[in-house]
Order: structure tokens, then sequence, then C-alpha cells
């Protein structure tokens, strides 16, 4: 499979870059996406939310009143979870969320996100990233000339700089990675996916296997 390069200002390179069918043409698998989104979710919930017990509500363990003669309801301390201030029946206590999915399916899900932008016009190779120095207005440039203004961008190069990284810090909807350390979440959530040549070569060698 070939893919036309740009240049950064969106003007044709007059180059191809190959794209391995096994990898950017497969027909997707829609349940290993979803476990793969499904589990980066699940690992990004903190799961610290905690209620208090009521052994562990602070006050007296003394039974409010006597068990018979006063005609109302028997009770016991004031942390019952009936009771204004008691403790919780049932509350959540911090836990994790983590949903475990094998490194097969994890790669599966991954190669099925990239066909599916291929497929829909939505990944865009260009020749590489010049950016020697930080700047905000450079990465903006780009991204309007692309035809891009508005998107949620993926930018992902082989070896992402710093400078690359600062360039696109402050613009909303623009994140920068390594291209061998996108994650299904990443190409699921993106608009568009932007990609530097040497980008889709790590693509072809990490997930052909």
């Amino acid at each position: 499979m070939k893919l036309n390069v740009l240049k950064s200002d969106g003007s044709k390179a007059d180059k191809q870059v190959d794209l391995k069918k096994e990898v950017f043409g497969i027909k997707p698998n829609e349940h290993a996406i979803y476990l793969a989104v499904n589990a980066e979710r699940a690992h990004r919930r903190q799961g610290n939310a905690s209620t208090k017990t009521r052994a562990e509500v602070v006050g007296s363990g003394v039974k409010l009143f006597r068990q018979k003669g006063t005609g109302r309801a028997r009770v016991g301390d004031a942390a019952s979870p009936i009771r204004s201030g008691g403790g919780r029946a049932f509350g959540p206590k911090p836990r994790e969320y983590d949903l475990k999915i094998n490194g097969k399916a994890k790669a599966l899900a991954r190669r099925s996100m990239l066909s599916v932008l291929q497929k829909n016009e939505r990944l865009i190779v260009i020749e590489g990233f010049d950016f020697d120095e930080p700047k905000t207005s450079k990465m903006k440039s780009m991204v309007d000339t692309l035809g891009l203004a508005g998107k949620n961008l993926m930018v992902l190069a082989a070896q992402p700089n710093r400078e690359l990284w600062l360039s696109g810090r402050n613009l909303r909807g623009i994140t920068v990675k390594a291209a061998k350390d996108v994650s299904t979440f990443d190409l699921w959530s993106a608009d568009f996916v932007v990609i530097d040549r040497a980008g889709i070569k790590d693509l072809n060698t990490a997930l052909s296997a």
C-alpha cells in the first residue's frame, strides 16, 4: 500500500510511503478496539473515592436509649447508617479499576484503528517535523496549512524532541507522542493523525510481527 507524503506546508512532496497491509489495511476488529479503549479508560480512573463505615465514624458507641419501654423503634449507637452523621453502608472504598487485555488483542486493536484512519483518509504523512526551537506559531501555521484547524490531532514522530512537544503544548486539541508509544485510545480519540515518514516505519516494524 502506498500513501502520498506531504510537506509541512501542506504541499505534495512527490514521494510516497509504504504502508504494510497487515498494519494499515486489515478488516477492523471492533471488539478488540472496544476492549483496548475500555481498558485504557479504566486504567486512567484514580479509584480513590472513600467513605467511612460505622466502625470509622468518630463518636460514642453507647446505645442512644433503652431497648424497651419508650414506644420508639429500637436503636443502636449514633454511628448507625440510618442516622444523620452516621457511617455509610456499602459506600465506595479505594480500589483499582484496571482491566486486563492480552498483548495480541492490544496489537490487533492498534492495527484496526490505523486501518480505520487510513481508509477514512484521516491519516496524514508528512516528510518530517522541522522544529529547532519551541514555536507555537509554527505549529499553528502547519496545522492551518494542512486544513486541520479546530480538529483533535495526534501528532506522531519517530523521535519527538522537546521543541516539537513544547510547540504543540499550548494549542487546544493537539497531542504530541512517539509513534511507537501511541495507544488505541490515542488513535480512537483523534480526528486526524499527523505522522512523519520515520514514524510510519516504526509502526510498520512494531505491529507487523
